[in-house]
């Protein structure tokens, strides 16, 4: 080819693409116009109303300010050597352990659930119908609620409530009927006991409409341990409308003496209408690991498995494989008081009374728990030595933990955020901290707490 002939081609190759260009900025413009907006593309209906979780928000005030954070529900240092050793050796043992297991739950998992749960609730479970494992007991929630409420379907939800209740009872088509829990005395010292349900209000919320309760004892944040005759309430009015209670059951193993955890599904007919939520985050202090699991009668758990088929299938092998052998050691000594299960509680209650005395100290009303790791205190008392102007929230308890992040260096999670709408402000005037930390950073807060007080008062 000539020189004049591949210039000549080069002008034309030049040409095309000219002409290509202005086309290809068209598509560009016209693309532009068309993109995904509008109302088409809103938020659906069966989200809206949701706010932003005010872990998310939390967990970034703590980020910008690092404060000192009592706020999150999780133990700061590590958990026991074994359950991390497992992990270790599920992950290098056996390479199909990096696979998929069983969709319900691996097998070597859900027998260990079935050995400790039959003798637990007096009923031998079957480890193929009536368990499932779950990422977290979030997802166990999240499945028993589009399982089994459906459209108009009424959900009691006991105030105050852990904040992903009601939005998935939302989600499911569901409307949340809330009763408050209030405390039966003021003044003094305040047990999480003296936090009761009005059983008139309660028997009033039961009608043909209600699809179930929830019931989280030990309960989150007051540390309630509901008692017999309590449960015995909820029992008859379950078995009287005929609905299905949704025990939240996470805090299992943290119960303090005197008290005892009484399963709702071993009371007189609730086997046959209870499904019950459990965590290997809370059993074995590894939140991180993000394992739950539901267990009930077959009936109510193929609905719940269901929606766990068509969410997320199965959960991590290698987790699943770990959490096994913890379970395995732990049931090999449960008649020793050196089984984590029981030692757990020793360590606990001797924080949550050192948590309750310097609150108390600096002029805050702590409501004692009996079971759980958090505690909610009354800062009311203190409310004129607190500068809240710079604060825009609606809720005092949000201004008031805000403020302390930011100007006192220690994070605690407001409580209205476990109240529906027309209930935040019976959380207001008070603060929820997690003792489940280190002693030197439990002290570091007391510390914390007396300097602000020698400060301000």
């Amino acid at each position: 080819m000539s020189a004049f002939t591949r210039l000549l081609a080069r002008r034309v190759d030049l040409q095309r693409q000219c002409r290509f260009v202005p086309r290809l900025l068209q598509c560009d413009r016209n693309f532009s116009t068309t993109t995904m907006s509008g109302d088409k593309f809103d938020f659906p209906k069966r989200y809206r109303g949701s706010s932003e979780s005010v872990w998310v928000e939390y967990i970034q005030l703590a980020l910008q300010h690092k404060p000192l954070n009592l706020g999150q529900g999780f133990p700061d240092y590590p958990p026991p050597s074994y359950v991390m050793e497992a992990l270790q050796t599920a992950a290098s043992s056996n390479p199909m352990l990096m696979q998929y297991t069983r969709g319900f739950g691996h097998p070597r998992l859900v027998t260990q659930l079935k050995k400790l749960y039959s003798g637990l609730v007096g009923h031998d479970l079957n480890e193929q119908t009536e368990i499932l494992v779950t990422v977290g007991a979030y997802e166990a929630l999240f499945c028993i609620m589009q399982g089994h409420v459906d459209d108009g379907d009424e959900v009691i939800i006991i105030e105050p409530f852990f904040d992903c209740y009601e939005p998935m009872v939302k989600a499911a088509g569901g409307v949340p009927r809330f009763i408050p829990l209030k405390p039966a005395k003021s003044g003094g010292e305040i047990s999480a006991g003296d936090w009761v349900l009005d059983e008139k209000e309660l028997e009033g919320l039961f009608n043909s409409k209600t699809k179930a309760i929830i019931l989280n004892t030990p309960h989150n944040p007051l540390g309630k341990v509901f008692t017999r005759q309590e449960l015995e309430v909820i029992a008859n009015l379950c078995k009287k409308w005929n609905v299905l209670c949704i025990a939240d059951e996470v805090y299992e193993w943290m119960v303090f003496e005197p008290y005892e955890h009484i399963r709702i599904c071993t009371l007189p007919g609730m086997w046959e209408r209870t499904v019950t939520v459990g965590s290997a985050g809370k059993t074995f202090s590894v939140t991180g690991w993000k394992i739950g699991w539901a267990y009930g009668p077959a009936n109510l758990m193929k609905n719940v498995q269901m929606v766990h088929q068509n969410c997320t299938y199965t959960c991590a092998t290698p987790i699943q494989e770990a959490i096994a052998i913890g379970f395995e050691k732990e049931l090999a000594r449960m008649d020793s008081p050196e089984c984590y299960f029981y030692s757990i509680r020793g360590e606990l209650v001797a924080k949550r009374d050192y948590m309750a005395q310097f609150l108390k100290e600096i002029g805050m009303n702590p409501t004692v728990p009996q079971g759980g790791y958090f505690m909610i205190a009354d800062w009311s008392p203190l409310v004129d030595k607190v500068d809240m102007s710079s604060e825009r929230d609606p809720q005092k308890d949000y201004r008031f933990t805000k403020w302390m992040t930011k100007k006192v260096g220690l994070q605690g999670i407001p409580p209205s955020a476990f109240y529906s709408a027309p209930n935040k402000h019976l959380g207001e005037n008070f603060v929820r901290y997690c003792y489940f930390k280190k002693d030197e950073n439990l002290a570091q807060a007391a510390e914390i707490l007396r300097r602000w007080k020698q400060h301000k008062l």
